[in-house]
């Protein structure tokens, strides 16, 4: 396998086991829907909302802290600008290896040369966002990807939108991180493919609620 997305590394990183059992062996273990519900739910409506549904029946369903992160999402500074894409899957090559991943948004401002346009790729948190941001896979994927198909640009950045604080993150693209993520992401890309051996991390306090420690050698 040489195609990588930002979870397949991050669950390589928490524990190698996890990332055998999951992606090399395939096998799956049932979580609980309701861990994913709200995110899913605001994601659901965004995507709609990009798109010029109508949301208002889907907004009636929404309960007390669902319509307030909701509010939160429609009324942020990012969110509010003009969307590209929704829902957007990307892809990249870095010589012999591909990464992946589906982006929540890409927005412009507006401008009307495409040289002159600033482009955010969005992603909606409704939990934590990741402790160290900038060195995070999924902010080093998307825009990589976001680099090849937006060639025409005055600029480039990711903002996690941390909806549980009401915050943004804001990574801004530039020459010297592309270098960084290329090189990061190939050398762990082919660490992942050169491991025979599978070793539990041991100890880690997210064994406890690891779907998979009922099997964990």
């Amino acid at each position: 396998m040489k195609n990588f997305s930002p979870n397949m590394l991050k669950t390589f990183e928490s524990c190698p086991v996890k990332y055998n059992l999951k992606f090399n062996e395939k096998i799956t273990v049932p979580q609980n829907p309701a861990f994913f519900e709200k995110g899913k739910k605001i994601h659901a409506l965004a995507n709609y909302y990009h798109r010029g549904a109508d949301i208002s029946k889907l907004e009636t369903a929404l309960t007390d802290e669902e319509k307030i992160i909701w509010e939160r999402l429609k009324h942020n500074e990012y969110f509010s600008k003009k969307c590209l894409h929704s829902e957007y899957p990307i892809t990249a090559r870095l010589e012999d290896i591909w990464i992946f991943g589906r982006l929540d948004a890409i927005v412009h401002d507006g401008a009307d040369n495409a040289g002159s346009k600033s482009y955010w790729i969005l992603d909606y948190k409704t939990g934590a966002i990741p402790k160290n941001p900038e060195n995070d896979f999924q902010t080093m994927i998307y825009l990589l990807c976001a680099d090849l198909i937006l060639p025409e640009r005055k600029s480039l950045a990711f903002v996690y939108i941390d909806l549980k604080n009401n915050e943004n993150k804001v990574i801004e693209f530039t020459p010297q991180l592309k270098e960084i993520y290329e090189k990061t992401l190939k050398e762990k890309c082919r660490q992942i493919l050169a491991t025979k051996d599978f070793e539990c991390k041991e100890n880690r306090q997210h064994c406890k609620f690891c779907e998979y420690n009922k099997i964990c050698r």
